[in-house]
């Protein structure tokens, strides 16, 4: 058997970095569509063939898509920012335009890639109170959960071509080089951390190198189709979380965040810190995923190089 070759959108992100390393490094031949291929090419190293694509306003090139393996798609505007109307409509249309044009360049590829291994998010579900929920939990009626559910919706017609899909629904992504968990240390470094708005809201987390290896046997695996929550086994209220970052840093972690105080900052943003859902990964872990990094305090040290 040859090489196995992907095509990868929004490779130059947090996971798409580490996602490119870890097929790389296992010898897929990896290539990847972005706005900026001269950018992406530095990003990611010379032995990544990088194709121009501006997804919001054109069909993937089917060049780029025809004779893979596999797909696998990541691009999204970052959903950490205050939502702004604009903001808002970046968030929705990165995600659904992005991926109907997607679709529209799979369509026309020939050969056709036999698996799409395409993002979501654990927003799907909404806030929750401390029930488990897994894959079968129907989705929330937020903002995040109606993105999430058009997302979704948009990936239905490759299956309708033939191919296999995994949807893999994305936690709090734990990496000291952004995403959730940087933007929580200012506060705990200068010891003034805590829990956010009483504590008891559970945060579906996961390591980086987690997230990768979901993603890798998503794309290995054929068992791997439909939604699968990619979030450690055992999701760790907000106080708790507080407190195994407090140790992971050796900083205090008591002072309480009101959630008031949340919303003056990131405005509706925020119900996605105040509300949180008890996720727990039933398919991954039905389907023999064996994690890196399982337990909080370890993955803690581990995203903060410690």
């Amino acid at each position: 058997m040859g090489s196995r070759r992907v095509t990868i959108t929004g490779a130059t992100g947090l996971i798409g970095r580490k996602l490119v390393a870890e097929l790389s490094g296992a010898g897929w031949q990896v290539t990847v569509l972005t706005r900026d291929p001269e950018r992406a090419r530095r990003r990611l190293g010379e032995g990544v063939a990088a194709h121009a694509w501006d997804a919001l306003s054109e069909p993937a090139p089917a060049a780029a898509l025809a004779g893979r393996d596999a797909v696998v798609s990541l691009a999204g505007e970052p959903v950490s920012q205050r939502w702004s109307e604009d903001a808002k409509r970046a968030i929705r249309e990165s995600r659904v335009t992005g991926t109907e044009n997607l679709l529209a360049g799979l369509r026309a590829a020939e050969p056709r890639p036999g698996v799409l291994v395409s993002s979501s998010a654990v927003g799907y579900y909404g806030p929750h109170g401390s029930e488990p929920i897994d894959e079968e939990a129907p989705p929330g009626t937020d903002f995040l959960a109606a993105v999430c559910v058009a997302w979704e919706r948009a990936t239905e017609p490759a299956a309708a071509l033939g191919m296999r899909v995994a949807l893999i629904r994305t936690g709090v992504v734990l990496d000291g080089e952004g995403g959730a968990l940087e933007a929580m240390l200012p506060p705990f470094k200068l010891g003034v951390g805590g829990p956010i708005a009483g504590g008891r809201q559970f945060i579906p987390w996961i390591h980086a190198a987690d997230v990768v290896g979901i993603y890798r046997a998503a794309l290995e695996d054929e068992r791997w189709e439909g939604p699968a929550n990619a979030t450690a086994p055992t999701p760790a209220s907000n106080r708790d979380f507080s407190r195994a970052l407090g140790r992971a840093l050796n900083r205090p972690a008591l002072l309480p965040v009101p959630g008031f105080a949340l919303r003056l900052v990131y405005g509706e943003m925020a119900q996605v810190i105040t509300g949180g859902a008890r996720v727990v990964p039933a398919k991954p872990l039905m389907l023999g995923y064996s994690y890196r990094h399982g337990e909080l305090d370890e993955a803690l040290r581990s995203a903060l190089g410690r």
